[in-house]
């Protein structure tokens, strides 16, 4: 009932140039009972990888095992091992809910009053009630969702990989579809994918972090911002936009500076640097006003952006 994945690369050909490197020689695993986030930004690998551990991809290199299946030479026990919800949820849009509920469920051999009883369950479960005679077309993307979370449940999976399995949900419907995926991570295996900070917070035990196909970060929310507490975040709102924002960069100990918009920049530094005092002396030497100043404890918005920009270039 795990996910194990060992120096995994996925390498795609490109015409007239050399091979793109889309997975790089990555390890982790997933255990039993634990929900893992996995984060990266766009084009990162987060896609390719979780497509590989689901079947849909060859690997180039290296092993990955699911519910002790060989994904290479194992192919259909793996897929039956997991539910699958892709990040572009594919839907027959002509079906209606129950009758695709029907459909997904029949195809991992369920029948009778068995399927009946599992469909209701998960209309119940992911909050279809109202949507369940609605052709899947008449739904909002919201919806569409929960129907794609359920039939992924529909066969009672080990594993349950999910790719931004919230997009489109409303706040209310986010706290619903939350704590349907923490309830499955008491017994199962969850490795989902997102790019809402506040989500892993709530629900995940580890995250691994990775950027241009490479891991650059593995473990519990309180271990990362250990490993990161040599740096400070600052944000500082001036009244009106500076014309050359780089006087910011040059303060001393500043290692990455973001423009937020309407004079707001986000400045990080080493916790050795006096960086609050600094901006206050820049802006009564260059006469600008200074509205805000801020600093900010260790977010994981603000690991992921350091961990992921300050790789880039």
């Amino acid at each position: 009932m795990s996910i194990q994945i060992q120096n995994l690369t996925k390498l795609y050909s490109r015409a007239g140039s050399t091979n793109q490197r889309a997975v790089d020689s990555i390890s982790f695993s997933v255990q039993p009972g634990e929900v893992v986030g996995f984060l990266g930004p766009n084009g990162a690998g987060k896609s390719t990888t979780m497509k590989i551990a689901t079947g849909y991809l060859p690997p180039t290199e290296g092993t990955v095992l699911v519910n002790g299946f060989d994904v290479r030479t194992q192919s259909m026990e793996v897929r039956r091992s997991i539910g699958y919800l892709p990040e572009h949820n594919p839907l027959y849009l002509d079906m209606y809910v129950k009758e695709y509920l029907r459909f997904a469920g029949s195809l991992h051999g369920l029948s009778g009053q068995a399927l009946s009883n599992r469909i209701a369950d998960m209309i119940e479960l992911v909050g279809l009630g109202r949507e369940q005679h609605k052709q899947l077309g008449q739904l909002s993307k919201g919806y569409r969702q929960r129907v794609g979370l359920a039939q992924a449940l529909i066969h009672n999976p080990p594993v349950l990989i999910l790719d931004e399995p919230t997009t489109g949900l409303d706040p209310n419907q986010l706290s619903e579809i939350r704590q349907v995926i923490r309830d499955a991570g008491r017994e199962k295996t969850v490795l989902f994918s997102t790019h809402i900070m506040q989500e892993v917070e709530a629900l995940c035990h580890r995250v691994v972090i990775i950027n241009r196909g490479k891991i650059v970060a593995e473990g519990s929310l309180d271990s990362l911002q250990s490993a990161t507490a040599d740096t400070i975040t600052v944000i500082a709102e001036f009244e009106q936009e500076l014309a050359d924002s780089t006087m910011l960069a040059l303060l001393p100990g500043v290692q990455h500076l973001e423009t937020l918009g309407q004079g707001r920049y986000q400045l990080t530094a080493d916790r050795q640097s006096d960086l609050r005092a600094a901006i206050f002396r820049l802006a009564a030497d260059k006469n600008l006003t200074l509205v805000g100043l801020k600093q900010q404890e260790s977010s994981l918005e603000g690991i992921f952006k350091q961990l992921t920009t300050n790789q880039e270039g």
